[in-house]
């Protein structure tokens, strides 16, 4: 159990950038200031360079982003070193920053992990992007850092720890104060046009009062004084951003982070899985009953029109949002036919409570590939320009040697419910002789009784639904089984 303590910790981490497939990420800075929620006075701060074990992970392509060199780093301490102070800076707080639940919360929990310590568990986390997306619109475009600090005029992000946190706690003030002053206006004024179009219809519960605050942003400013304004904006950030929406008692950070985004199963060569939560699953499998119940919307590859396929954003929690593929206008399901076992039930991948998440392989035809590359292009397409810094995974796999066809892979949620798992998809077998399909019934959640069954070479019948995904710096589209109907030899 987290200590409870009541100052929100806003931090930020710097790490090197992957230049190769696998490779994952190395601290190099660790910023944090210490706040006080109700008056927003900075109460403490700290920041540290951190020396990475392999100093070679700091590429050209790395320095070009935060200016952090293998000199400047060449006496910092180890992370080990200063994992202490960390984690109790961190610790039982609220955590607050931008774009933490996608990135920084992640980069803390691995670097404990790589020295053999327990994480630092928050409270409760505000993530200042997904809030900010979903109260502030999109009127200061992509909504990253730099673009918000822009948009106010706060000078050009540094990318460095401490200069960004107080930029993000700035940039928090201004976009609040906007917002108080939005939802005082008579409604004559709210429509005049100096509102942005794109600003968000959800306003903050501020009681009509408008709140002035004067504020200037310095990269190395000090604490900020205390203030009236300060107290009152203060109880109205918390109160926008509502950080104990959910009871956290033992902290799961990765479940608060993805009822916010999708996750994936990343492809075998890409880096292992983080422990992935079961409330995303519980939400797979809410879709999946519903898809069940209206195989008919499933389409053949050859009865779909590629001219057809669009892609289009949609909300899903909290501001943030997904890509949804449509195929005129209506959700695109596809229904597959006698796809070939390439290789059977992958168990690579657990999740948080040691299950192992499933998935197979299987080679795609012509037709299946060209509607699937579609999907991808268009997705891609409108992903690019949003705020994510993942890199786009596509979802078909082309490979030389002895692969001589495409393949994709197949996804087998899980579901949980009152901490009993069983498998997100209907499974059936069809009979050779008489092709009649008979329901497979599994008492208990074990990958081993489907590895006898997804053998390399067994035919599959495959309802699937397409899912985007974003995380761990991964993106891309994903096929989760709705239904699976194996073919008995």
């Amino acid at each position: 159990m987290a200590e409870q303590r009541s100052e929100i910790a806003f931090f930020d981490v710097e790490t090197t950038i992957p230049f190769k497939q696998g490779q994952g990420f190395a601290l190099l800075e660790f910023g944090v200031i210490l706040v006080c929620p109700q008056k927003l006075i900075e109460l403490d701060n700290y920041s540290t360079l951190i020396r990475p074990r392999d100093p070679s992970l700091i590429t050209p392509k790395s320095e070009r982003c935060n200016g952090i060199s293998r000199a400047s780093v060449s006496s910092a301490p180890s992370f080990a070193d200063v994992a202490d102070k960390i984690f109790d800076l961190l610790n039982g707080r609220i955590w607050a920053g931008h774009n933490i639940l996608r990135f920084d919360c992640f980069r803390i929990r691995e670097a404990f992990a790589e020295v053999n310590r327990p994480p630092p568990e928050p409270k409760g986390v505000i993530d200042s992007l997904a809030l900010l997306t979903e109260r502030f619109g999109r009127r200061a475009g992509n909504m990253k850092m730099a673009t918000l600090a822009t948009y106010f005029g706060l000078g050009q992000q540094t990318h460095r720890s401490l200069d960004d946190v107080r930029m993000n706690l700035e940039v928090l003030k201004y976009c609040a104060t906007v917002l108080f002053l939005e939802s005082s206006l008579p409604e004559v004024l709210m429509n005049d046009s100096w509102v942005s179009p794109s600003s968000t219809s959800r306003r903050t519960r501020s009681g009509g009062r408008v709140l002035p605050v004067e504020t200037n942003y310095t990269p190395n400013a000090g604490r900020t004084p205390e203030s009236n304004e300060n107290q009152a904006l203060g109880v109205q950030i918390l109160s926008f951003a509502e950080p104990s929406r959910h009871v956290i008692e033992s902290f799961d950070l990765t479940r608060l982070s993805e009822e916010i985004m999708s996750d994936a199963i990343q492809p075998d060569n890409v880096v292992e899985e983080r422990p992935t939560s079961e409330a995303l699953d519980t939400s797979h499998s809410m879709m999946i009953s519903e898809s069940s119940n209206s195989l008919s919307e499933f389409l053949a590859p050859d009865n779909v029109s590629i001219s057809s396929i669009a892609a289009s954003w949609i909300p899903i929690y909290w501001g943030s949002r997904r890509i949804q593929l449509l195929h005129n206008s209506s959700m695109l399901k596809l229904h597959c036919t006698h796809l070939k076992v390439r290789f059977g039930i992958s168990t690579k991948f657990v999740d948080q409570a040691g299950r192992r998440r499933l998935s197979f392989v299987v080679d795609a035809p012509p037709s299946l590939s060209q509607v699937l590359d579609a999907c991808d292009s268009r997705a891609q397409s409108l992903f690019v320009d949003s705020d994510s810094t993942s890199e786009w995974r596509p979802l078909v796999s082309r490979k030389n040697g002895y692969w001589n066809s495409p393949t994709v892979r197949l996804h087998i949620p899980t579901v949980v419910t009152a901490d009993v798992a069983r498998y997100g998809s209907e499974i059936f077998q069809k009979e050779a002789s008489s092709g009649a399909e008979q329901k497979l019934i599994f008492s208990k959640f074990d990958p081993g009784e489907l590895e006898s069954l997804f053998v390399p070479g067994t035919l599959i019948d495959a309802f699937i639904s397409l899912d985007q995904y974003d995380y761990q710096q991964n993106a891309g589209i994903r096929l989760v089984a709705v239904k699976l109907v194996i073919h008995s030899p």
